[in-house]
């Protein structure tokens, strides 16, 4: 698998598979941890191209696409909750992920959007020496899951998509549909209006079918995450004293208010919502909800500047 030379970042072994990371080494001065994103589902290091340069301004940063998507090789296997905190304590402690020859990230701060709030608490959890603070991003809250799948029905589950996406690049339908369904998926879910993404690249990276394939297999699993992430609550505790930062965005996008009967039905999520997002703030001792009226959920977008000073106030706490 190549790179096209207008991608940014490089292929990097982590985890046993060749995983696109895109990295800013930062100023250099060492003062500030370093910070790793990881995109919501189905998305690529393109959803950090407003946040990115902005955070290398004062610390290494670095962004990584998860197996099939962008330009990362597939898994044979579908995602899990603890392969998921396992990918980013790899990408934390290999060699070379910054810059080829560079020494392991190490402790950094971990910011989770949408669905990648799953997997950075869980990583929080499990290797809480490698966390050094934490930012949700309208993180993805499911209090009470549905019932995970039997082993056999996540099999065939997986199986399903991985046929449906081989048909899809066979046909041409996912070099054609990866990037149109991007672009409806961002409209729906921010304020600011079209996808940022360069669509000539979104279609490049979905053309083998692997794009399309996996953000089925991380819908289809989304249920399953969170009903591991419920039993790991009960047996791993969150690091008290992390500081953290939750962002919770209320606005709602002009495709949304199209709905039929949408008041009533998104002001009543819009108070579920910020219970939910008031609950992940709770997880530590120096939690605190920032709550955004001017963003839809697709928050890297509609308010870089947001998320960015989140992670200036967690670095100001570890001062």
């Amino acid at each position: 698998m190549s790179v096209p030379p207008r991608v940014p970042g490089r292929l990097v072994g982590v985890a046993g598979l060749a995983t696109h990371v895109v990295a800013e080494p930062g100023p250099g001065s060492g003062a500030r941890p370093p910070v790793l994103l990881s995109s919501g589902l189905g998305g690529g290091w393109y959803d950090w191209k407003l946040v990115l340069p902005r955070l290398a301004e004062h610390a290494p940063a670095l962004c990584f696409d998860r197996p099939g998507l962008g330009w990362s090789e597939p898994s044979r296997l579908g995602p899990t909750l603890a392969g998921e905190a396992e990918r980013i304590k790899a990408l934390l402690t290999t060699p070379g992920v910054l810059a080829p020859g560079a020494a392991p990230v190490g402790p950094a701060v971990v910011v989770g959007f949408s669905l990648s709030g799953f997997h950075v608490e869980a990583f929080a959890r499990l290797h809480p020496e490698l966390v050094a603070g934490m930012v949700l991003i309208d993180g993805s809250a499911e209090p009470e899951p549905a019932a995970p799948p039997t082993p056999e029905q996540a099999a065939r589950s997986l199986e399903l998509w991985q046929t449906v996406g081989q048909f899809a690049a066979r046909t041409g339908a996912a070099a054609l549909g990866t990037p149109l369904m991007r672009a409806l998926a961002v409209r729906a879910t921010r304020l600011g209006g079209a996808d940022l993404a360069d669509a000539a690249e979104v279609s490049a990276a979905g053309a083998s079918g692997r794009v399309f394939t996996a953000g089925l297999l991380e819908n289809a699993t989304y249920h399953a995450l969170a009903a591991q992430l419920l039993e790991l609550r009960c047996e791993r505790p969150f690091p008290q004293e992390l500081p953290l930062r939750v962002i919770a965005a209320y606005g709602v996008s002009p495709v949304a208010r199209l709905l039929p009967f949408a008041g009533g039905s998104l002001r009543r999520r819009r108070e579920q919502w910020r219970a939910r997002q008031q609950q992940l703030t709770r997880m530590s001792a120096h939690g605190k909800l920032i709550e955004l009226e001017d963003s839809a959920h697709f928050v890297p977008y509609d308010r870089p500047d947001a998320i960015v000073e989140a992670v200036a106030e967690v670095w100001a706490q570890l001062v």
